[in-house]
């Protein structure tokens, strides 16, 4: 194995790079590292992925002639302690990890659990956390995480429990029976410089009379775990307390946590999730938030023996829990619905008097059509806050974030329709088309491309778990983007619109227009154009706070000028599109 692993290596471990191996027959050696049967594992991994493998004692003894390497590990402890502990090797020590739980995790006592702690405890040490985000592999965390749990609940318990303790990771077991009261693992662990952070799984009686025979029950904390995954991910929802990862018979599902929070701010909401360990992300759907006050949270989660092994809490920048924030939206939304049915019912009463002539009945035509639009969307998104609060199925979400983003694409797209139209009564002074051709068209662009936008975005990245924003009922932002496939036409949209104001700004300073079109129609036109020139800054600066908001999370001034902006929009529609139309009062 040694002639086949490699003649030469550089002894750079202890610099900023693994060893670099020079031998040529490399290739011929990593093709021959798969083939090794399980007894010779401990061999591959050091030499692939700690490149170790110049070193005779890798290959069954030490130095002084112990063999028992293979069995705990213990002979390459010293190597990977006194190694930095750079990107580069902690991939190759994740690799290792994981090919050790997956192909050693026959008969885990505690020397084996012992070193293999202290292997995980070094790249997991506080004060190499940034060092993660230059970790080539962005799953590389969450491996490390897998890989950990699959190894611990191999461990064999002497008397009936068990306790490893290293300064970032802790593993404790315990025998339990239906006959158990109750059973519980408490964690006091340390965190950073500053002190300890503690954390309590508690196994419930009445589940524990679910056992149909004595079984055990191990439990992984990790203090620092939390703020690992983080630097992987790109969403800024942060972990909030560490890591608490069991291990327990298919019988044993709802779980009580009680996590002690890192930062203890009162304007930050709080959300339990579980580790969803197949998609590698974060899910508030398998846990309900028991109580939460200023320094810990208590969650009820639902262990799945697959999928879901490990819990935490997060809190959200981008969801301030402000009440003068929840205020503003509750009593502004309530406000925009009232404004927006009553524009709808004087819109019917008065109908018959203001669409007389094909422009009038045109320009009311896209107004109902916009109020209808925001109206269902200020409707769905009070739907999408209730689903999203309630921690109801996530599935739930996907559709109310599918019409949020059709109806508020809808209502730019009738916003888009009335400067069309403006544009048909100022350039084709002398092609009049039909009021069922303008039906179709308006319906066609109004509704037709917020519909194909919909559909594609979410077809697009709903298969990779990317369309919603983690945290809320609404478009991803920091992962896939999807957020854009709202902004971009909403932006462009503004752009085209204020674009007609100035053509009608133009236009109607020229005599010939004055001479071409009939007076009554000029009037309407301008009428409308004051509309938009009104309304589309109004919608414009609603969402370029909203993005401004989405830049600036921590922006409390961000969130509250949204907020009432948004909540107001229906107002401004009633007040300009309506109230200040003289022929409607």
């Amino acid at each position: 194995n040694g002639a086949i692993c490699i003649q030469r290596c550089s002894p750079s471990f202890h610099g900023e790079t693994s060893f670099v191996c020079e031998d040529r027959k490399w290739q011929m050696f990593t093709d021959a590292c798969a083939s090794l049967d399980v007894q010779s594992l401990f061999q591959v991994s050091s030499c692939t992925f700690l490149h170790m493998c110049c070193t005779r004692k890798y290959f069954g003894s030490d130095d002084l002639g112990n063999t028992n390497c293979q069995a705990d590990f213990s002979c390459i402890i010293p190597d990977i302690l006194s190694s930095p502990a750079i990107p580069g090797n902690i991939a190759d020590i994740v690799e290792l990890l994981k090919k050790i739980s997956l192909l050693l995790s026959e008969n885990v006592d505690r020397g084996k659990m012992q070193s293999y702690s202290r292997i995980a405890n070094h790249i997991l040490n506080s004060s190499i956390i940034s060092n993660w985000a230059f970790v080539k592999d962005r799953n590389a965390s969450s491996i490390l995480l897998d890989s950990v749990n699959l190894f611990a609940g191999k461990l064999l318990l002497r008397n009936g429990s068990e306790s490893i303790q290293e300064h970032f990771i802790s593993t404790k077991g315990y025998s339990v029976h239906k006959n158990t009261s109750r059973k519980s693992f408490d964690f006091s662990m340390e965190f950073n410089n500053t002190g300890n952070i503690t954390g309590h799984v508690v196994i419930p009686e009445e589940e524990l009379l679910k056992l149909p025979k004595t079984s055990k029950a191990i439990s992984i904390a990790f203090p620092t775990l939390g703020a690992i995954i983080e630097t992987s991910r790109l969403d800024p929802v942060s972990v909030n307390g560490m890591v608490l990862s069991v291990s327990l018979p298919e019988e044993l599902q709802h779980i009580l946590f009680t996590f002690e929070k890192v930062n203890k701010l009162e304007n930050i909401k709080a959300q339990c999730v579980g580790w969803h360990s197949t998609e590698r992300r974060w899910d508030n759907r398998v846990c309900k938030m028991k109580s939460d006050n200023i320094s810990s949270v208590v969650c009820i989660c639902k262990h799945h023996h697959r999928t879901f092994k490990s819990f935490s809490i997060l809190m959200s920048p981008t969801m301030l829990r402000n009440a003068v924030l929840d205020y503003i939206t509750r009593v502004g939304l309530g406000f925009s619905i009232f404004s927006l049915v009553l524009c709808l019912i004087i819109e019917t009463v008065v109908w018959h008097h203001v669409t007389k002539t094909e422009i009038t009945y045109m320009r009311h035509f896209c107004l109902v059509n916009i109020a209808t639009s925001l109206l269902l969307a200020d409707v769905l998104f009070i739907l999408a806050a209730i689903v999203h609060n309630t921690a109801l199925n996530y599935k739930l979400c996907v559709p109310a974030t599918f019409f949020l983003h059709f109806f508020y694409l809808a209502l730019f797209f009738w916003m888009l329709t009335l400067g069309l139209l403006i544009l048909y009564g100022l350039l084709f002074i002398f092609f009049k088309i039909t009021r069922s051709v303008f039906i179709a068209a308006a319906f066609f662009i109004g509704y037709g491309c917020p519909l194909v936008i919909s559909i594609l975005t979410v077809a697009i990245t709903e298969p990779k778990n990317g369309y919603l924003r983690s945290g809320a009922c609404w478009l991803n932002w920091y992962e896939t983007k999807a957020l854009l496939a709202f902004v971009v036409p909403a932006l462009s949209i503004i752009v085209v619109n204020v674009a007609v104001v100035v053509v009608v700004v133009v236009k109607t300073g020229r005599s010939s227009v004055g001479e071409g079109c009939k007076s009554q129609d000029l009037s309407n036109m301008i009428r409308i154009s004051k509309n938009i020139a009104l309304l589309t800054p109004l919608l414009g600066l609603t969402w370029g706070f909203g993005l401004a908001m989405i830049i600036d999370s921590h922006s409390l001034a961000f969130h509250i000028t949204f907020a009432l902006l948004n909540a107001f929009q229906g107002f401004f529609i009633l007040l300009f599109g309506t109230l200040l139309d003289r022929k409607v009062l």
